[in-house]
């Protein structure tokens, strides 16, 4: 009993020197550092926004947009300012943030761009300018849907942007050098797929549920982290992250058994229990040289609230990504 009680003991220690205790409300966060402050952002009203010191005490910021961008309406009719799913990165001196417009359960979506030279709102230079759409999808035409946008750039410095949710999967579109459009001619990439059950109603995406990539460089990879099955439904969620990884920022990507993402591949890294439903929505990062993942799951004890997690993130003797 005792030498349990250690093991007890050693364990939750353990737990706890890797992990970050959050009580904020987020869904799809994002996060980056400027100076020595942190910043979420996440799926709210305008882009909500939260700051911290420590990655454990988190304050509210002023959304982005405390009304919503005028051409929304003419893509989304009747958008309420409820923003999804953000992105946020730095470069060339300016922070690049987007973000995602949608009708909900349709791929009446587009993904823009907003920028800003600080993160602080206190700064005087603090001032988002708003670029407009970068991608559009459109009912009865395309066969994806632009929302969940993450930027990243391959080893020769030319930026890409990995998108999408259910539908014919996850893409990946080259952009132009300021970050603002499709680079012409246009070069499309499918990164992740899963296969459908024919049979399923229209309306139901049941077992071809995956959205939400996110890009990170690492060990000379690219490591493809994605979201499968169902967010939003706090605790009858069934999110959970699984990885890929390739040599070339435009895949293939396959998972630890050589499977292919666009043939429903996926190591699982992150799955819901009964304290923590739906546990998902990624984004991966490297801060003062550790590795984070950072998600939201839904609280068992909190009626499904769905809270900010961040985990530090490990890798094994084959370097793939663990807790």
């Amino acid at each position: 009993m005792k030498l349990h009680h250690y093991l007890y003991i050693f364990l939750t220690l353990l737990f706890s020197c890797c992990s970050f205790a959050q009580d904020i409300t987020v869904h799809d966060p994002v996060m980056i550092k400027q100076k020595d402050t942190y910043y979420i952002y996440c799926t709210g009203q305008g882009i909500s926004v939260f700051s911290s010191k420590d990655l454990k005490n988190w304050k509210s910021e002023p959304q982005i947009f405390q009304e919503k961008p005028l051409w929304i309406d003419a893509i989304v009719p009747n958008f309420d300012n409820h923003i999804w799913a953000p992105d946020i990165s730095f470069h060339n001196n300016t922070y690049y943030l987007y973000y995602s417009v949608s009708a909900f359960a349709k791929n009446t979506s587009a993904i823009a761009l907003a920028t800003n030279t600080t993160l602080n709102p206190k700064d005087p230079a603090y001032k988002w300018i708003d670029h407009g759409i970068v991608i559009q999808s459109i009912p009865n035409r395309d066969l994806w849907n632009a929302i969940d946008p993450n930027l990243t750039f391959d080893e020769n410095n030319t930026p890409w942007l990995a998108f999408g949710s259910f539908w014919e999967g996850l893409k990946m579109v080259k952009l132009n050098p300021d970050l603002n459009a499709i680079a012409q001619p246009q070069e499309w990439h499918t990164i992740a797929k899963r296969k459908r059950t024919f049979e399923l109603p229209d309306a139901d995406p049941g077992d071809g549920a995956l959205e939400a990539p996110f890009l990170f460089k690492k060990n000379d990879y690219y490591y493809l982290f994605l979201s499968w099955d169902l967010c939003c439904r706090g605790e009858k969620s069934t999110y959970k992250v699984v990885v890929g990884r390739s040599k070339t920022i435009t895949g293939p990507y396959v998972d630890k058994n050589g499977k292919l993402l666009t043939e429903g591949g996926g190591t699982l890294l992150i799955q819901g229990d009964n304290n923590w439903y739906g546990a998902g929505h990624n984004s991966t990062y490297t801060f003062d040289g550790k590795d984070y993942i950072i998600f939201h799951a839904y609280d068992a004890q909190q009626n499904g609230r769905p809270v900010l997690q961040i985990k530090q993130l490990q890798w094994d003797a084959a370097l793939w990504p663990m807790l």
